[in-house]
């Protein structure tokens, strides 16, 4: 695989901080990334997600979906000339029990 073929990715969480960067293939999935995200979650911060659905990762202004991968997400890697993509990263806010009542 040549190197040019990967894709470096940084995650910037709600409070400014990051993950990464790192680099990925175009067939890596969005899904997998999320793990990867749970996984290096910052151990010092509250309310880490705890599964990829607790996840939205955007891109663009675009909300990416689990089972697409990178090159099938359409990342503007053109764009970035050898750049650092910047994901944002949303973490679904826990559920109380009477939200999940109505459920």
């Amino acid at each position: 695989m040549a190197l040019k073929e990967l894709i470096e990715i940084k995650f910037r969480l709600a409070d400014g901080s990051d993950i990464g960067p790192n680099k990925y293939t175009p067939a890596t999935t969005v899904g997998s990334l999320k793990e990867k995200i749970i996984a290096q979650w910052p151990k010092d911060k509250d309310s880490g997600p705890k599964t990829i659905n607790d996840v939205k990762l955007i891109n663009a202004g675009r909300i990416l979906e689990n089972n697409k991968t990178l090159g099938e997400s359409r990342l503007p890697v053109a764009e970035v000339a050898g750049g650092v993509i910047t994901m944002h990263v949303v973490v679904r806010p826990p559920m109380n029990e009477k939200a999940r009542a109505f459920c």
